[in-house]
């Protein structure tokens, strides 16, 4: 599959005004999360507007590995034929999950509470990345999970033979350990109880309600309380995925800071536990407005038109934002460059394992293109020029797409444009970013052709 080996060296030279509409991909969290409750189902959920991206198609591969039926009707549309809760059948193989960490903790999550074991494994990236923060609560259902230290992949889960359920505190603001969480509830009888402190993105327990199962969500002193009620018959449905608002930042973020520039992104997502970013934006001056506003499949979706704002201000961001837009630092970090003043962004630390350091990353590449960084263990401050980066070298992606993405970006503001050693991470989760962003104006060149 494209993006798991060949290095494809590429650069972005400083643009013209960007103008256009930009129609970006499908909601990756709510594309992982279609294909597994649709396998998780009984009967035929059909899903249109899937992202069909590298993460998403490994997810797909591992719900057909499980026993579900997975048909592309092409343009977008796909249909999964699902086998119900518990209905997992052990896999032949050994599940690769590619560059996903979504689609590894999620997935383990949907089989744990079965009497089935599964090896899961996945490029370099994905096997340094921990798992213990999900295979700690699988074991308190009854599962084992075996592999390297700190549950790093390849690891093989022993699902659950008689699977009890469990109350259990995310220590970490993290959508993916609760989802993985009521994914094992579902086979479990009784009540599964997950508390967060923070909330996190609630696309989960939106879909897991669409799809028929019984889940209360309350706040309560201890923080957000959601409750699921085990072995439900999940009923199958017709999806609409909206937009997905991280890759919809790269086109709104990159007419930000390219002069002239007038861009309108159309039926993005703007879930409250997705939309920090467009908060921060709209705070930090950005020239950025919500059109159309609506509901669509449960989620709310707008169309965006983003200009160019060449009086941005640095502002010390929310702490507790951060679960809100925590994939959307990087790209921030690049308007921050282009701003006025100081961006402060701290309680940020669940960069540090994503797909890569994400802090260490940016903070490296952006201090090479000419940007002032400071940075620790869970914040990073950006010193911005006020519009005049002078870019001009070459970043390392340390295979993560957003990282990727991020500098290609930089490059179309600044002075020298900007260049980085591998894009082929992109293909994970944008693959039509470089047609998209030429059809707007912008010229990324692959440097080894």
């Amino acid at each position: 599959m494209a993006g798991h080996s060949s290095l494809i060296p590429m650069k972005s030279i400083k643009s013209g005004p960007l103008m256009g509409q930009a129609d970006v991909p499908g909601d990756k969290s709510i594309s992982h999360r279609s294909l597994i409750l649709g396998a998780l189902s009984v009967g035929e959920t059909i899903i249109q507007g899937l992202l069909e991206g590298d993460d998403v198609i490994d997810t797909g591969r591992a719900m057909e590995a499980f026993g579900a039926e997975l048909i592309n009707h092409n343009y977008g549309t796909w249909s999964i034929h699902g086998v119900g809760v518990g209905g997992f059948a052990e896999p032949n193989s050994v599940i690769n999950c590619g560059n996903s960490g979504t689609g590894a903790r999620l997935i383990m999550g949907a089989m744990a509470t079965s009497p089935i074991t599964a090896t899961f494994t996945g490029d370099v990236s994905l096997n340094k990345r921990p798992m213990d923060r999900v295979t700690e609560p699988l074991e308190m259902f009854g599962a084992h999970a075996y592999g390297r230290s700190n549950g790093q992949l390849p690891l093989t889960i022993v699902g659950a033979e008689e699977a009890v359920p469990i109350h259990y505190q995310v220590p970490m603001p993290s959508a993916q350990v609760k989802s993985a969480i009521l994914l094992a509830g579902l086979n479990a009888p009784g009540q599964t109880v997950v508390i967060e402190k923070e909330s996190t993105r609630d696309h989960t327990e939106r879909m897991l309600i669409g799809f028929g199962a019984e889940l209360i969500s309350e706040y309560t002193d201890e923080g957000r309380v959601i409750s699921l009620t085990g072995q439900p018959e999940l009923r199958p449905q017709k999806i609409n995925v909206p937009r997905d608002p991280s890759s919809a930042a790269f086109p709104i973020c990159a007419a930000l800071i390219v002069e002239g520039s007038d861009v309108l992104v159309p039926n993005i997502g703007l879930n409250p536990t997705r939309a920090g970013l467009f908060d921060t934006l709209r705070d930090m001056g950005a020239n950025l407005t919500f059109e159309n506003l609506r509901e669509e499949s449960g989620e709310p979706v707008a169309d965006l038109r983003s200009k160019y704002s060449p009086d941005l201000k640095g502002i010390d961001i929310p702490p507790e934002r951060a679960a809100s837009m925590i994939d959307e630092y990087p790209i921030l970090t690049v308007v921050a460059s282009f701003a006025q003043g100081i961006t402060r962004m701290h309680g940020v630390n669940e960069l540090r394992v994503k797909e890569s350091d994400r802090i260490e990353a940016m903070a490296t590449g952006l201090r090479a293109a000419g940007v002032l960084v400071e940075d620790g263990e869970d914040w990073i401050h950006v010193h911005g020029l006020e519009g005049k980066v002078p870019g001009g070298s070459t970043a390392t992606t340390y295979l993560d797409h957003r990282i990727a993405m991020s500098f290609l970006i930089l490059g179309m503001g600044a002075k020298n444009g900007m260049s980085i050693d591998d894009g082929a991470p992109v293909a994970t989760s944008f693959p039509i970013f470089e047609p998209l962003m030429e059809r707007l104006g912008a010229s990324i060149i692959r440097t080894d052709e």
